[in-house]
């Protein structure tokens, strides 16, 4: 199997698993706080949302809930679609959050579907190019390498979304 193969079959299996979450979730599950200390998203006044963010890591870690995680993976796969896209990578501040509900299932679908556009038409030489996204430019890493860290990263979110959202249905009503 070609590393280019080996990639697009282990997002692919990552993805299925999302999707079942993705069924499933309701509009309530996004914003619920599973732990006193949590990160969320806040609307302003204008109608905005903002993640909680720190921006050297907090001990004890917050636990993220649905919403800001929903809100992470846009965040960090937008800067990845743009950093093979040539573009610069967007601010944090400057990827805005759909909301609680279809509005940021959506986003999460498109982003899939611009990720696999893009991805599906890169060569064997470009996956060799130089990446400088997730990591400082002159780190040597490769587009291959981003897109093995897409799929990491992906999992990961995939995993604490499913997770939050068993855990937030199997508690008590009223909980």
């Amino acid at each position: 199997m070609s590393c280019r193969a080996l990639l697009r079959w282990q997002f692919d299996l990552t993805w299925s698993l999302f999707e079942y979450h993705l069924e499933r979730l309701e509009p309530t599950d996004f914003c619920w706080e599973p732990a006193e200390l949590s990160w969320t998203m806040h609307r302003g006044s204008e109608g905005a949302w903002t993640p909680d963010w720190a921006d050297t890591e907090p001990d004890p870690v917050p636990v993220p809930t649905i919403a800001w995680l929903t809100w992470h993976l846009g965040w960090w796969w937008s800067a990845a679609i743009d950093q093979l896209h040539g573009r610069p990578v967007p601010k944090r501040e400057d990827v805005d959050w759909p909301g609680p509900g279809e509005e940021t299932v959506s986003w999460l679908r498109e982003l899939r579907e611009r990720w696999l556009t893009l991805t599906d038409a890169l060569t064997d030489d470009d996956l060799d190019t130089t990446a400088a996204f997730p990591w400082p430019a002159e780190s040597g890493h490769t587009v291959a390498q981003l897109l093995g860290w897409v799929n990491a990263e992906l999992m990961k979110n995939v995993a604490e979304i499913g997770q939050l959202r068993l855990t937030r249905a199997a508690q008590p009503a009223g909980r």
